[in-house]
């Protein structure tokens, strides 16, 4: 689903304050554009990025078995460990800074739980729209180590891949970024290309907007801009059509 393009060298902020809610006692999600119960007419995704969700899972809870098709799903492991089993056999422990991409084409089913008795699971889930339906269904996990670079962007996933990123069904690039107080980056977009920037720790300001954790801005008709951290900051940055 792509809304309407924004104005010329728009940025249109998404505080974590605004967003809506899920909360069933175990669950604790946060939804930047309409989801489940949650609806909004006027916050229905951005280009190709059609959810962002925040969600904390308490300790030995899990989402039970979920089914998709024609949807690039993103995940983001922040705190804990995230379990997931899936229709094509996988089981998989995903840890704390690690990556999991599903493209779920003509269809998947699979689960996401918290297998730990104590800890808390904390992770951030991106749903993109790809180019075409259909396809088989696809599974990857990206373990960063040592390719972690701090004040940088890292290149996860692409459409067309490059600089070891994997695969996704779309024209888009997905960054993880960080940078240390005080420090800067660099952000260059391809002519009629657009940004969404997702602040998941930390403090930073850009293109005259401060933004702390949850908060999102979606960015149009901007050639370049610079992400400033005020404190240490980890963020997602798509690069979308």
């Amino acid at each position: 689903m792509k809304p309407p393009n924004c104005g010329q060298g728009a940025i249109v902020k998404r505080p974590s304050e605004a967003r809506g809610r899920t909360e069933s006692g175990w669950l604790h999600s946060r939804h930047t554009f309409s989801f489940g119960d949650y609806f909004d007419p006027d916050q229905m995704g951005f280009r190709a990025l059609r959810v962002i969700n925040e969600n904390i899972v308490e300790p030995g809870k899990g989402l039970g078995t979920l089914e998709h098709r024609d949807v690039e799903i993103i995940t983001c492991v922040i705190e804990g460990e995230f379990e997931h089993k899936d229709s094509l056999g996988n089981v998989s422990l995903i840890r704390a800074g690690s990556f999991q991409s599903i493209s779920a084409g003509t269809g998947i089913s699979h689960s996401e739980s918290n297998p730990s008795n104590s800890n808390r699971l904390h992770f951030l889930q991106l749903w993109l729209t790809p180019s075409a339906d259909g396809g088989r269904p696809c599974y990857a996990e990206r373990t960063l180590g040592k390719e972690a670079r701090s004040n940088a962007l890292t290149l996860l996933f692409c459409g067309q891949p490059r600089e070891g990123a994997l695969e996704i069904r779309q024209d888009a690039a997905i960054y993880r970024g960080t940078a240390g107080r005080g420090h800067s980056l660099a952000v260059t977009l391809a002519p009629a290309h657009h940004a969404w920037l997702q602040l998941i720790s930390g403090q930073i300001h850009m293109l005259g907007q401060v933004l702390r954790h949850g908060d999102g801005v979606g960015i149009s008709n901007t050639s370049s801009f610079e992400v400033v951290a005020d404190d240490d900051s980890l963020f997602v940055l798509l690069d979308l059509t």
